[in-house]
């Protein structure tokens, strides 16, 4: 077994550990978790059984910049020499003919060329005998400095240099290709999307979540304009996606607003097609996507369980868009005249009403039980108030047979979103879930309340603490 430096890129610290064990349990090899791991740090040394896995790690992870064989680290540069000259046995066979060229980088902290230099000339005892390449060298050796944060802090450009927290010392062993797909699923560039379209990064972190690969079949009930169904799809795996209002699936025809570069890449029907049709012939996975169905959640269609590998979702909330489920918001009595029969030829749009979070939370954990093959998972965001979540929070939405294995903060100050991993882990065949108005069942008398209940009326309310109901929060926000 050896030791690898994995450099992390600056972005969703609390994402990190969950992705890293995500792709380590999709290719089938062990990530031993070191007992001193600082997700907050923008290094770190992990063991692995081959040099292969590292790169797999490299090649999938979006939130890897990095990956060096690891040789040293110290909080002193005479530290670090003394365990890199220890290590002599892993470099040693570079150093007769091999091209290379030697990197000083450092975090919290820009380095100056002369110090780099010196720090470079210090490695000397390597004895590196080839030649210099600084374009295209068979071997990248890094050194990396990490400063603690000073923001708020006034201080010249170059204070402090030197007196940083630690260092670390690797070969380059893979550069991060995954954070290039940041690039071509950006929302900017997409054929369609809309205003609750989900960004590239954190669609392809749920799907690093949901373990998408070929042969995996992926469900997403609230598909909307479709963002996570091109990254699970671009992965290999095969997306359904159902909504209760098509006309988000859809999308407005006409793409005149679309450059000529973008038309080269769908076919010339494209204005007829549906809105996440034409994005997934954008990214050239149209053939992934199995269908788009409109229907209530709570109404599905399905009649058979233990159909899908993986549930990925990020259902609406009310800040942008509320959740809705069929009914009427006020059941209405038998009408004292006969209905008479539609004067047009309109369908006929059934009613909805709100679906409170608490209850879809809980909800979809249930339908994700039902539709879930064993081992499948469940990925999706729940929005949360800062100041009163606690972990019993997600506890409150589990049921049997379902556990939660990731639970990271994406933070937006007083309010942020936890992206949620449950996995089922029972074989047992469940009946399809009823949904049954949560109204009636009635609170329990001082039973826990989830920091994500009513959560937009508390949005909307500015989070205050003297919070009043849902019905005079939707007051406030329509002006009544």
């Amino acid at each position: 077994m050896s030791q690898y430096l994995i450099v992390f890129a600056q972005a969703h610290e609390e994402f990190r550990l969950p992705e890293l064990l995500s792709v380590a349990e999709l290719h089938h090899f062990d990530l031993a978790v070191p007992d001193d791991l600082d997700v907050t740090r923008p290094f770190a040394v992990f063991t692995l059984d081959k040099e292969e896995h590292a790169r797999l790690l490299a090649r999938r992870c979006i939130l890897i910049k990095s990956v060096y064989e690891f040789y040293a680290r110290g909080t002193t540069y005479e530290e670090l020499h003394q365990q890199n000259k220890a290590a002599r046995p892993k470099w040693e066979k570079y150093t007769p003919d091999t091209s290379f060229k030697f990197v000083v980088n450092g975090y919290n902290q820009s380095i100056p060329k002369a110090r780099q230099r010196e720090v470079i000339e210090n490695f000397s005892y390597m004895d590196f005998l080839g030649k210099i390449d600084l374009k295209t060298p068979e071997v990248t050796m890094g050194c990396f400095e990490e400063y603690r944060d000073t923001v708020g802090n006034t201080r010249h450009k170059h204070e402090g240099d030197g007196n940083f927290r630690e260092a670390f010392f690797g070969r380059l062993l893979e550069e991060g290709t995954a954070r290039s797909l940041i690039k071509k699923f950006d929302v900017k560039k997409r054929l369609y999307f809309g205003n609750t379209s989900m960004e590239a990064e954190i669609s392809l972190l749920m799907a690093n979540q949901t373990l998408a690969s070929p042969g995996k079949v992926i469900y997403d009930p609230f598909v909307g304009t479709g963002s996570m169904a091109y990254t699970t799809a671009h992965f290999g795996a095969l997306v359904f996606g159902s909504d209760i209002d098509g006309r988000q699936m859809r999308g407005k025809g006409g793409i005149s607003n679309i450059s000529d570069k973008l038309l080269d890449s769908v076919l010339t029907d494209a204005e007829q097609r549906p809105g996440i049709m034409r994005a997934a012939a954008q990214y050239g996975v149209e053939q992934r996507v199995i269908d788009l169905c409109t229907f209530d959640v709570t109404q599905n269609p399905w009649r058979c369980g233990e159909m899908f590998d993986a549930i990925i979702t990020d259902p609406p909330y009310g800040v942008r868009a509320g959740a809705k489920r069929l009914g009427r918001k006020k059941e209405r009595g038998m009408p004292a005249v006969p209905s008479q029969p539609r004067p047009d030829d309109q369908p006929y749009i059934p009613p909805t009403k709100p679906y409170e979070l608490a209850d879809l939370a809980a909800d979809l954990v249930v339908l994700a039980r039902y539709l879930l093959k064993p081992g499948g998972r469940l990925v999706f965001f729940l929005p949360t108030v800062t100041d009163e979540y606690r972990e019993v929070d997600i506890n409150t939405m589990l049921c049997g047979g379902m556990e939660v294995i990731a639970n990271s903060l994406q933070d937006f100050g007083a309010w942020g979103r936890r992206l949620v991993t449950i996995r089922k882990t029972t074989c047992e065949s469940f009946p399809p879930p009823t949904f049954e108005s949560h109204a009636e069942e009635g609170e329990v008398e001082g039973a826990h309340i989830p920091a994500h209940k009513d959560f937009r009326g508390k949005y909307f309310q500015g989070f205050k603490k003297e919070f009043g109901t849902p019905v005079e929060a939707e007051r406030t926000q329509d002006g009544g």
